[in-house]
């Protein structure tokens, strides 16, 4: 289409030529050639613009419907975003009220805590206080049982010391009245008895082997017991004599010479039996007179049997007792 229109403008051309004259019409000719050229060129630059202008259109059609795309896609991105941006908000908001209930909380049980810490720090002190006090009371107290062990152990051995004594002497008191029964086997049961009581031999002598009713004179047959019993107890020299005179609650006779009751008369018996002792051989400073009257009776005086009983002569027979008043008297001495 284009090749045909440059074709009848150029036979135009030369119609139009052919009816000039000469080079007037060649060279219009050559300038109508040449605008043809460049008219040609122009139009072919014109329609090489246009394809590109036409391309580049195309190409921008494209570049805009992928824009128009990438628009719709980014602002339907952009509405996700914003309810993601908003949850996320929210949820931030949220976590901002959690975090600081949390904070408060954690304050307020801090405080607690510290206040706890403070009251097991002071009850731990306190503890502690006690326990150094108890220590202390533990030490005391072991120093007190180690001295009350000490003086436990002191005293066991005094006590080791008094029961042998005490059995030492008890042997003793066994020895001494069988020495004494032996040597007074020949007398009556009724008139003479030794026997043992409260630690100490007792020799009880009746009336009717030493004196006669109402007398202070000691008959013969009471000499020779006194004198064989003084035979045993001279060589006996730690054994203290003790001579007692008892009578019944009949009262003696008015105008007795030299008493005036019973009293005179059991006192005058035990000092002639004392002094009998001491002629046979007993050292005086162990021997001890004393009468006791009536006010020791060893039955009722209610019938003549009893009060002849009660009318006696006791000679007590007492070990020195020593070794157990020491062992006693250190006992009793402040332990240091």
């Amino acid at each position: 289409m284009k090749n045909s229109s440059s074709t009848l403008l150029l036979l135009a051309g030369l119609l139009t030529a052919s009816a000039l004259p000469g080079c007037t019409t060649l060279k219009k000719y050559e300038d109508l050639q040449a605008r043809q050229k460049a008219t040609d060129q122009s139009r072919e630059a014109a329609e090489r613009q246009a394809r590109e202008a036409v391309a580049e259109l195309k190409k921008a059609t494209e570049t805009l419907n992928e824009l128009r795309l990438e628009n719709r896609r980014l602002v339907n991105d952009s509405a996700q975003t914003g309810t993601i941006l908003r949850k996320t908000q929210g949820l931030y908001r949220e976590l901002s009220d959690t975090y600081d209930k949390l904070i408060r909380n954690n304050e307020k049980v801090l405080a607690n805590k510290t206040a706890d810490y403070q009251k097991v720090a002071q009850d731990l002190a306190r503890r502690e206080a006690e326990l150094g006090d108890l220590a202390n009371n533990l030490n005391k107290s072991r120093g007190e049982i180690d001295k009350l062990a000490a003086d436990v152990k002191s005293r066991e051995a005094r006590l080791a010391e008094l029961e042998k004594a005490l059995a030492e002497k008890d042997a003793a008191v066994d020895a001494l009245k069988a020495k004494v029964s032996n040597a007074l086997l020949a007398f009556k049961a009724s008139d003479l008895q030794v026997k043992v009581k409260d630690g100490k031999v007792y020799v009880s002598l009746s009336e009717q082997l030493l004196f006669k009713s109402g007398s202070t004179k000691v008959d013969p047959k009471g000499q020779e017991a006194l004198t064989k019993l003084a035979g045993v107890l001279k060589d006996q020299r730690d054994v203290n004599v003790v001579v007692e005179g008892h009578t019944d609650n009949v009262p003696i006779l008015k105008g007795t010479a030299g008493m005036a009751d019973n009293w005179d008369l059991s006192v005058l018996r035990a000092t002639e039996i004392s002094r009998l002792l001491t002629s046979g051989g007993v050292p005086a400073e162990r021997i001890t007179a004393s009468g006791r009257s009536q006010y020791v009776p060893v039955a009722a005086n209610d019938n003549a049997a009893n009060k002849a009983l009660n009318r006696r002569t006791e000679i007590i027979l007492t070990p020195k007792l020593d070794e157990l008043f020491k062992i006693l008297d250190s006992g009793s001495q402040p332990t240091k």
